[in-house]
């Protein structure tokens, strides 16, 4: 199995299969960070490239690896911070209602709890059936009541795929606005922005995307970028580059999404490893080499479950991320069993998440492997 292991710093025999916790750095973003902080120790050499130039190319990026608008794109600390700018965007009136799925990331279900406070609207928690996929499931509550359907196109617990197609053709014909959290996607899986027409998509840049905390996306549609920010900060106007002239007030905003970017955008710690992480995913993606990879991982993981006799959590998954089912109970015999073979994934209730990256070998698949068959013999 081909692999990119030296790419990282993960010493032989650590078998980490949580990326969708938390991404490692590559060296090459290490370096990019430890050059920005020798940088930041001797700020004499700071200057307008750096405020300004280095932000535009994290930007430039970020919308050349998801395949959108550069114009839409805003510099976010985190997804509350990007789903807060959707909702303080988006109109309700008491009755409507906002679509989330059951189980959902806890920022998404309190910034939408805070905005049914605010606006009368009501959520609707939408579950799966037997055998029910999870586009099926949001498409039976998908109504002109709904004014807002929060989704991702993978359940951050387990990868169960939500195919956004379907889902984004209703809302759409309702006028429901369709809001997006890839954070366990972005890096891996391609949005068709012309079909799928999100109007707020939001991404963390720490798991997938190999970056550090507090460098995240948000991306704007057209039609939304002239709203309100969460909050007015200086370099997002107009005519900010020119130091000298700070306190000639402007109320013109830069264009396209700039307005909704978080304060202190130019990050000059953090902005080169995002990049340096963004470089590396385009080539890989440019090369064909990251689905494929994946795919290849998280099939050689299914295959080796099924074997020993343990089921997914769902059937249709994405390409990078599985979850499989532990006997009741068998949660903390499990971590113990993983913990003993230097094997890391996430738990999830009576589940286990499994998220690989190119930096997993075979061996590692092996450990992995391994320690299920433990787990199966103490269940």
């Amino acid at each position: 199995m081909r692999h990119w292991r030296d790419e990282f710093e993960i010493p032989d025999g650590v078998a980490y299969f949580n990326c969708a916790a938390v991404g490692p750095l590559m060296r090459s973003a290490r370096k990019a960070g430890e050059a920005a902080h020798t940088l930041r120790a001797e700020p004499w050499r700071i200057n307008v490239e750096h405020w300004y130039g280095a932000v535009a190319e994290r930007r430039a990026l970020f919308a050349e690896l998801m395949g959108a608008d550069v114009a839409g794109i805003a510099l976010a600390p985190s997804t509350s911070y990007g789903l807060g700018v959707a909702a303080k965007n988006i109109a309700a009136k008491p009755g409507q209602r906002v679509l989330v799925l059951a189980d959902e990331f806890p920022s998404s279900i309190y910034t939408w709890r805070s905005y049914a406070k605010r606006t009368g609207a009501e959520i609707v928690t939408v579950s799966r059936g037997d055998g029910e996929s999870w586009a099926d499931a949001v498409l039976r509550e998908l109504d002109e009541r709904v004014v807002i359907v929060s989704v991702p196109n993978v359940h951050w617990t387990d990868g169960a795929l939500v195919d956004l197609a379907p889902i984004a053709e209703r809302a759409h014909a309702f006028g429901a606005k369709l809001v997006l959290d890839i954070s366990q996607s972005a890096g891996v899986m391609d949005i068709d922005f012309a079909a799928i027409r999100p109007d707020y998509l939001v991404s963390v840049g720490y798991k997938w995307l190999l970056g550090p905390l507090g460098a995240g996306y948000l991306y704007v549609a057209e039609a939304h970028r002239g709203g309100e920010p969460l909050e007015e900060n200086w370099m997002p106007r107009e005519g900010s580059e020119d130091f000298a002239r700070l306190v000639d007030y402007q109320d013109r905003y830069r264009p396209g999404a700039q307005r909704f970017d978080v304060g202190q955008r130019s990050s000059f710690e953090l902005t080169p490893i995002a990049s340096a992480a963004l470089k590396r995913l385009l080539a890989w993606k440019k090369s064909g080499d990251l689905i494929p990879a994946m795919r290849a991982r998280t099939d050689a993981i299914a295959a080796a479950a099924a074997e020993l006799g343990l089921s997914l959590t769902s059937p249709e998954r994405g390409p990078h991320l599985l979850g499989v089912a532990l006997g009741p109970g068998m949660a903390g015999k499990a971590a113990a069993i993983f913990g003993d073979a230097n094997v890391f994934v996430g738990f999830r209730g009576d589940a286990i998440r499994i998220a690989p990256h190119l930096y997993n070998t075979r061996e590692d698949i092996d450990q992995l492997i391994a320690a299920l068959a433990a787990i199966k013999r103490a269940a």
